[in-house]
């Protein structure tokens, strides 16, 4: 399986990925799912993806020669010249449609899925940063201020502390802490997805970026918010006090309040029959 997450803020964007696939409990294996394109000082754009890894491969193959018609009689627009990231994201959609179409139906034919989904953002001159969802069918949909965070895979364990912390005014070392803290979590609780992670954070309007990293078992700032975030969270667990049913006037009851719904209970003793 896999988890990946990309957050748009008004600062800039975090990207950050985890690299296991598997076919088993004794097929384990390491794919890097992510992949930067960049030019420096006129684009940068980064790649997420997850799904049948051998369909993503292929999509990230044919992506860097894929090329759609310009419709005003232009030369055709690739990821390397697309003057938006709109039209970028186009191109990207053309190369899922154009593996599908060459693999779609021997995949098919054995039982397969067609299953690819992606995360596709960044930057081009001229414009601002965008973020966008890709399915497999090739559409695709962008990331708003509401919606500022995208996610693949196992989403389910590293989105509620998104959910909480992630807005766009969100600085982005703080986002990035946001991202990794997500990333631990999803790790604690699915042995499916797993080290190393890869980890980009760019900041807005710079067009290229140094802060892109490999995150292993090994590295200190992931040891130390994975030790601490566990022990937080069992500090915050005890501070909020344990429910109490026959409360003092300086304590909240559990059972306080008026309420029209009870449970429903049937109630028998040794010598009835419980109908």
């Amino acid at each position: 399986m896999t988890y990946c997450v990309a957050v748009k803020l008004n600062a800039g964007m975090v990207f950050l990925s985890d690299s296991r696939t598997n076919a088993g409990l004794d097929q384990i294996s390491t794919f890097r799912k992510m992949i930067v394109y960049e030019k420096t000082g006129d684009r940068f754009m980064c790649l997420l993806s997850a799904g049948n890894l051998s369909i993503s491969q292929s999509v990230r193959e044919i992506l860097q020669t894929e090329e759609l018609a310009d419709h005003n009689g232009g030369e055709p627009i690739t990821i390397w010249n697309a003057k938006s990231m709109f039209d970028a994201v186009r191109v990207l959609g053309a190369a899922v449609r154009h593996v599908h179409e060459r693999d779609g139906d021997a995949l098919r034919s054995a039982g397969l899925d067609f299953n690819v989904s992606m995360v596709f953002g960044g930057q081009i001159k001229g414009e601002g940063m965008r973020l966008f969802q890709v399915y497999s069918a090739g559409n695709f949909i962008e990331a708003t201020a509401e919606t500022p965070f995208f996610q693949l895979g196992e989403s389910k364990y590293g989105k509620p502390v998104l959910d909480r912390v992630i807005t766009p005014q969100t600085p982005l070392d703080e986002a990035a802490k946001c991202v990794l803290v997500s990333m631990d979590s999803t790790l604690k609780s699915n042995l499916s997805v797993g080290l190393p992670l890869d980890m980009v954070v760019y900041e807005a309007n710079q067009l290229q970026s140094d802060k892109v990293t490999c995150i292993d078992e090994n590295n200190p700032y992931f040891r130390m918010l994975h030790s601490s975030w566990g022990q937080k969270l069992r500090e915050v667990f005890d501070s909020i006090e344990d429910p109490t049913w026959d409360a003092s006037p300086t304590e909240v009851p559990l059972m306080g309040g008026a309420s029209r719904h009870q449970p429903l209970r049937k109630i028998t003793n040794a010598t009835e029959k419980l109908v």
